[in-house]
């Protein structure tokens, strides 16, 4: 380990990229969106200002996003957007190629791993090391998962949800849904089609899911109201509608099943000792998509288990690597790493 290596922890995200840099914090935290000209396979913009384009883009320019699910779906795009982000964290006139730590879900497959390890080898890292998200997120919401006790976290992100039980610091049961924020986005959009005739777009849709969403019926009383605007369906001009919470829940009920179903398969498959201990300590639910309204209360109404949001559930996984870069060696057995 020189003097001079710089060290990156990033959280490779769907919706998101987090960049954490030892001794700063969190240094970025944008969309994972990249805007393409279409003439010359050009990239326009990275980050915010491509999600700005989104929708928006005029035909020759495409806004759109390169991972799925939580995957590298385009392999060339994902490598200059990293590399635009390493050059952003450490500075264009850093010298010294970088030492990264990439997430990935719980569910990847060994191709899947080493695609974004090439993309980050090839975006100008040193080294590259992978770990699991379920596993950087309980680092980042303070669990000491080198302890013999069980932990389950439930990390809710915008193309994943991946459900881990932790125990001596790896993976005992897990499994990893692709249903997540982007998946709820839609949902909201169909439930508008259908039940209003009313076309919205995907950041109206998670305009109503952050304002005005809920995982459980809330009473009248507590019930949340937003004024939705979109485009007519049949006379194909605007309109706008009146939207409260119960009519999110209603469009949310089958993702959110989808979600419960995981955390019960990967509860179903915990040995007993764990078990307990997962009754002792409840269930934490990390990622942005976990701040979905009332979400930890359907957990256990559906579980029986008392589920919790961590702290800054949106930072866990960047805050996951940072610390896991700085005890590479205590973390050894949950790191896969390249040279």
């Amino acid at each position: 380990m020189s003097l001079f290596t710089k060290k990156l922890g990033i959280d490779l995200g769907t919706a998101n990229i987090l960049v954490y840099v030892p001794g700063k914090g969190i240094v970025l935290n944008e969309p994972s969106v990249v805007a393409v000209s279409e003439q010359d396979n050009q990239i326009l913009a990275v980050g915010l200002e491509a999600k700005r384009m989104i929708g928006r883009t005029p035909d020759n320019i495409i806004a759109y996003r390169p991972m799925k699910n939580g995957v590298i779906a385009d392999y060339r795009v994902t490598e200059a957007m990293l590399r635009y982000y390493f050059e952003k964290a450490l500075g264009k006139w850093n010298f010294f190629k970088p030492d990264v730590l990439v997430s990935v879900p719980a569910g990847v497959t060994s191709t899947e791993r080493r695609a974004v390890i090439e993309a980050a080898m090839k975006a100008g890292a040193r080294r590259a090391h992978v770990v699991k998200e379920p596993i950087l997120a309980a680092i980042g919401a303070g669990i000491l998962i080198e302890e013999a006790g069980g932990h389950m976290i439930v990390d809710i992100g915008g193309g994943t949800t991946d459900v881990a039980v932790i125990s001596l610091g790896g993976i005992v049961a897990s499994t990893s849904v692709k249903c997540a924020g982007d998946k709820i986005d839609h949902a909201i959009i169909d439930y508008v089609k259908k039940t209003f005739n009313l076309a919205i777009g995907d950041k109206t849709a998670e305009d109503i899911k952050i304002k005005i969403g809920s995982a459980v019926v809330v009473n009248e009383k507590n019930e949340l109201r937003l004024e939705v605007k979109g485009r007519d369906f049949v006379s194909g001009l605007p309109r706008s509608i009146d939207l409260g919470t119960n009519d999110v829940v209603k469009a949310l009920n089958k993702e959110l099943n989808e979600m419960i179903k995981a955390i019960k398969d990967v509860l179903h498959d915990t040995p007993p000792e764990l078990s307990a201990d997962i009754i002792d300590q409840g269930i934490i639910m990390t990622g942005g998509s976990s701040q979905l309204r009332n979400l930890p209360e359907l957990v256990k109404q559906k579980t029986g288990v008392t589920a919790r949001l961590a702290d800054e559930p949106l930072y866990c996984v960047a805050n996951g690597t940072g610390i896991a870069l700085q005890h590479l060696d205590t973390y050894n057995k949950s790191v896969i790493s390249k040279r």
